[in-house]
């Protein structure tokens, strides 16, 4: 999920020491000038708004994490069964004590002192079916989210225990979860250098993870492999998937099976989705038509902000998240006190939805002990994270999808119809456009109705490798809101059939 409303005011902070370090006149300390490299830029940045306080490590207790020699001698990956009691029946087969399910910690290869911790869960299914890699968004956003909220293989009830999710996607895939980047959930680092500002840093990170996973677990290493998320993984994931995919030509390690991507309710193609903004909130009610032109004229702007960010500014990316979000504030402040999530409900809490069942959870003892994740704390979605990702919040990831396209690479791109922040008309208009050798046909290729157990849950436009999805009666967490057409989802699209009707549905429980 994505949380930037939340952070105007302390990215106007951010804004105004990036200002005073780009004049070097008035800066006392020439060494922390423009000319500073991205990433001492990232780090200096924390480090100057106090986001970074009490670096601990954990492994088993509040020691530090070794790090340089001691730490090459040691396992790259931790892992641990997990013996988690979950209430209900499994909906499966195969009984609980013979499902896999893993937590672990995997230290980051090019890093100084950086463990990325993931879950990772069997099939109820068949060990054939696809393994699927799921990414949250934020940037800094726990997976877990997703794992407790959305397509999991359990819920976590008001009494703190576990339940099966009937709609589980682990139920038709081997699934993974990790949290990333650096810094979030119970993912950390002793080391500031380990934290990631762009998706060179993020993908690199998880294509090592990868590496080493399948290494440990080599009878997945020829599924069907494939990466999906929501929100800010948008950005995530066309990034790793093009990180694989050089993997696999160049044969620099395990050859992954990729197969497709999955993004939903993403932030892809800044340019495009910041000006459906006005456009998608008027159609919704949200605004009157004064309101929506006045907002219209401050996109050229964001447009040309956008612009001069380019692929690696990194002042000028700072200011066009300023300018551009000058326009969703703006409907913010004249909507009233609506869910951007989901524009049905309105926003309570932080993040909008009450997800403290989490914290509480996973901050008792018992289930750190089952995770293996010592004394840290567990924070749902990480500022420091939010705050070091600026400078590619704007960065245009379309660029290098229709490569991976014309190499056979399927992508769906679906999204909730009441989601403002990353809303359907925006991601509808970035694919609708994207070219590649098959966006003719594309373009003019029908929405035809996405139907489950005869009922029309989305609309679907389809050709080729491309896919888009708009999903009825559902906001920012498709899944969460609507988990019977999500899995349904899943299962068509993994086999090649997302435009039919499944000839083996799913059953509800």
């Amino acid at each position: 999920m994505d949380s930037f409303p939340r952070f105007v005011t302390l990215f106007s902070l951010s804004l105004l020491l990036l200002a005073s370090s780009a004049n070097p006149n008035p800066n006392p300390n020439p060494s922390r000038s423009f000319h500073r490299s991205p990433r001492r830029f990232a780090a200096d940045l924390i480090r100057d708004l106090n986001l970074f306080p009490g670096l601990r490590g954990f492994d088993g207790g509040d020691n530090e994490v070794e790090d340089g020699a001691a730490a090459s001698s040691s396992p790259r990956i931790v892992e641990k069964k997990l013996n988690l009691d979950v209430l209900g029946h499994i909906g499966s087969d195969v009984s609980v004590e013979e499902l896999g399910h893993h937590a672990g910690y995997y230290t980051l290869e090019h890093t100084h002192a950086a463990k990325m911790f993931y879950f990772f869960f069997e099939s109820r299914g068949s060990s054939s079916d696809p393994v699927v890699l799921w990414l949250t968004g934020g940037p800094g956003c726990s997976s877990e989210l997703a794992l407790f909220y959305e397509n999991g293989p359990f819920l976590i009830a008001d009494n703190m225990s576990l339940i099966w999710n009937d709609y589980g996607w682990d139920k038709v895939s081997n699934l993974i979860y990790v949290d990333q980047p650096t810094g979030t959930g119970f993912s950390y680092s002793t080391d500031l250098r380990d934290i990631r500002y762009d998706e060179k840093g993020v993908s690199n990170d998880i294509y090592d993870f990868l590496q080493t996973f399948f290494k440990e677990h080599p009878d997945y290493l020829h599924n069907d492999f494939y990466i999906a998320g929501e929100s800010y993984a948008g950005h995530y994931i066309p990034a790793t998937v093009e990180r694989v995919r050089r993997g696999n030509k160049e044969k620099q390690g395990l050859h992954l099976n990729l197969k497709g991507f999955a993004i939903g309710n993403g932030l892809t193609d800044p340019a495009i989705q910041y000006g459906a903004y006005a456009d998608y909130a008027f159609d919704m009610g949200l605004i009157s038509q004064t309101a929506h032109d006045t907002i219209n004229k401050i996109y050229p702007l964001c447009e040309h902000a956008i612009r001069l960010c380019g692929p690696k500014g990194v002042i000028t990316c700072a200011a066009s998240y300023i300018v551009c979000n000058t326009i969703f504030t703006s409907i913010i402040l004249l909507s009233g006190n609506i869910n951007y999530y989901d524009i049905r409900k309105e926003c309570e809490g932080s993040l909008c939805y009450d997800f403290s069942n989490m914290d509480k959870f996973l901050n008792q003892q018992s289930v750190r002990d089952a995770l293996g994740v010592g004394n840290r704390k567990f924070v749902s979605c990480s500022p420091i994270v939010y705050e070091a990702m600026i400078t590619d919040w704007m960065k245009d990831l379309e660029v290098g999808i229709p490569a991976l396209l014309e190499d056979g690479i399927k992508l769906l791109v679906y999204a909730g119809e009441y989601d403002l922040i990353c809303n359907w008309l925006g991601n509808f208009r970035w694919v609708n456009s994207m070219e590649w050798s098959g966006h003719k046909i594309f373009a003019g290729a029908p929405m035809l109705p996405f139907t489950v157990d005869g009922t029309e849950a989305g609309s679907l436009k389809t050709y080729g490798p491309l896919s888009f999805l708009k999903v009825h009666d559902a906001g920012h967490m498709v899944p969460m809101d609507q988990p019977k057409a999500a899995l349904e989802m899943l299962k068509r699209w993994t086999g090649g059939n997302l435009g039919g009707e499944s000839s083996t549905p799913v059953a509800e429980m």
